[in-house]
């Protein structure tokens, strides 16, 4: 995806390309391909669970998860993929939508997978002690194989403490899970995909009952249970019902989202959660460079309600404007905290954890909403490279904005060998956007750990 990025956009579209990421916030993630977001809240920070759609695809090649988190809604940083296919013994491929929810000190992560002995998907249930990973599979074994159209699996905890795993697609299914959270009890109960509940379809009609297709959301707000899924046919648009309880009965209400025509995505995904005092609404297009129906972008946006808890429809945007904290630039900040990038990827070390790589020349990454304060004075990064005559050029506001400082590079005598250099800035005062660009010979440059600013 960056020979893409490199070659058809800082050739062909630089100038549109810096005037409009330099403002741009949706996708919230440009490394790589992202779909079927599944938001969670823990301990003041939000964490994302994604899909990964591999590079060109022509179909729904997933082979692991990513994790992302915020604190801010505006800076993402980059957890790696705390769980892949591999983890299952009992599964061949397929690493597709899936939802992570926390109990008991443990984060439990249930995905739907193709299993090895040929009998289709099935849905599994991973665990770890921590929210970013590694997690492992739990029970070794699929949790629920109803039949075919396994996928997509919700799972919510209700006030009283009885939790719920929904899923299904081209049927709606539920389980009342136990207490452990990798066991259930009773029967699979089929919810009744009626007009009344999923209303009519009007594609396809003779393929599904109602306008109900995949990708369910359980989430509840005051004393209404909402379920947001993906409805269609194909192309895909975000709808939701409502009930008095978690299991129903199920009034169909309206759409959240039309269909996003962004890359010729078809499908869509929604994940709805609460975070610091607002609602926030995340889905999938296909707006990335090289985008499309299997190379999809996960995106974000604020979700209200009207009085009567109906929600407000969402027209997909250029993504939050305004976010619910400031970053602190005096602390450590990982480098692939990122609210949009030009080029780079990130990769995953056993001892480093992870951290940018693949910079060449004029590629950069910008962060936003940084408070400097009264000012900074110096600036350090964590680095690696072989490469004489690379630096970070520290710009506020864009890629050509206002220089306060810059840090020439030493080599560091080899690609493993961290070193921390810094250099003076100055101009830094106030609530900043930083552009960290990076210059230097042709080739891969160094890779980018983790920076810091000092204060005056």
């Amino acid at each position: 995806m960056n020979i893409f990025f490199r070659y058809s956009v800082l050739i062909l579209l630089l100038g549109f390309s810096i005037i409009f990421h330099s403002r741009a916030q949706n996708p919230i993630v440009q490394t790589v391909y992202t779909a079927d977001p599944a938001p969670i809240v823990h301990n003041d920070t939000l964490f994302l669970y994604t899909g990964h759609d591999e590079d060109r695809s022509t179909w729904f090649t997933m082979k692991d998860w990513r994790c992302y988190s915020t604190t801010d809604m505006l800076n993402w940083t980059d957890r790696g993929s705390p769980l892949s296919v591999e983890a299952f013994s009992w599964a061949k491929k397929d690493a597709w939508a899936g939802q992570c929810i926390f109990r008991n000190g443990k984060f439990y992560w249930y995905v739907p997978l193709n299993q090895s002995n040929g009998k289709g998907m099935a849905i599994g249930v991973a665990v770890s002690t921590t929210p970013a990973g590694p997690f492992s599979d739990a029970i070794g074994k699929p949790l629920v194989h109803s039949g075919n159209g396994d996928i997509d699996p919700t799972v919510f905890i209700d006030d009283d403490g009885q939790a719920y795993l929904y899923w299904g697609n081209p049927y709606l299914k539920y389980v009342k899970l136990n207490e452990d959270m990798t066991s259930y009890s009773g029967d699979v109960i089929d919810v009744p995909l009626n007009k009344e509940g999923f209303n009519v379809r009007f594609k396809d009609v003779d393929k599904r009952p109602s306008a109900y297709e995949e990708g369910p959301w359980l989430y509840k707000r005051k004393a209404l249970y909402y379920l947001l899924y993906a409805a269609g046919g194909v192309p895909e648009h975000l709808a939701y019902s409502t009930a008095p309880t978690a299991t129903g009965p199920w009034t169909y209400r309206d759409t959240i989202m039309t269909v996003i025509n962004k890359g010729g995505a078809f499908t869509n995904h929604p994940g709805l959660v609460d975070y610091k005092g607002k609602s926030y609404l995340f889905y999938h297009n296909g707006a990335l460079e090289g985008g499309g129906g299997f190379n999809r972008s996960v995106c974000v946006d604020e979700c209200k309600f009207n009085a009567d808890g109906t929600i407000v429809r969402i027209d997909p945007s250029s993504g939050i404007k305004n976010g619910v904290a400031n970053l602190h630039p005096f602390k450590r900040v990982e480098a692939e905290t990122i609210a949009w990038e030009q080029g780079v990827e990130t990769v995953t070390d056993k001892e480093v954890g992870v951290y940018v790589s693949d910079i060449n020349n004029g590629d950069y990454i910008k962060v936003r909403s940084v408070d400097f304060g009264k000012g900074a004075r110096s600036f350090e990064a964590n680095i690696t490279t072989v490469v004489s005559g690379s630096a970070i050029e520290v710009r506020l506001g864009s890629p050509t904005g206002t220089l306060i400082g810059k840090l020439d590079l030493k080599p560091t005598g080899g690609w493993q060998n961290w070193k921390t250099q810094s250099a003076n800035v100055s101009k830094a005062k106030g609530i900043q956007d930083v552009f960290f660009v990076f210059k230097g010979p042709e080739g891969n440059l160094f890779n980018f750990n983790w920076w810091k600013f000092s204060n005056l």
